[in-house]
């Protein structure tokens, strides 16, 4: 039998995609491994990395609902339910102007 994640193929905003190539080659892959791993379980309760955002916050013309850690940066996201996708937004270095 053949696994089938519960959100497959996330989708990923262009945003995202021009601060992941700034970044080193490990640190890309191990970002990667998060995003993926969101397809599997896009709230991941319990572990750590984890944190609904209240309220959610505006990047360009999206809200994100969710974020998950990756060393000093941040993937922020959102999840939609009814269509079984995974929207990552943007990639952002932990700072202050990280939720703004």
């Amino acid at each position: 039998m053949k696994y089938q994640a519960r959100f497959p193929n996330p989708v990923i905003e262009k945003h995202f995609r021009k601060d992941l190539g700034l970044l080193p080659k490990d640190l890309q892959e191990e970002i990667l491994n998060a995003v993926r791993s969101l397809e599997d379980v896009p709230r991941p309760f319990g572990q750590k990395p984890f944190k609904q955002l209240n309220p959610p916050v505006a990047i360009y013309n999206f809200a994100a609902q969710y974020r998950v850690r990756v060393r000093d940066y941040r993937v922020l996201y959102d999840v939609d339910d009814r269509q079984k996708v995974v929207w990552i937004y943007v990639l952002r270095k932990r700072n202050e102007k990280t939720y703004k």
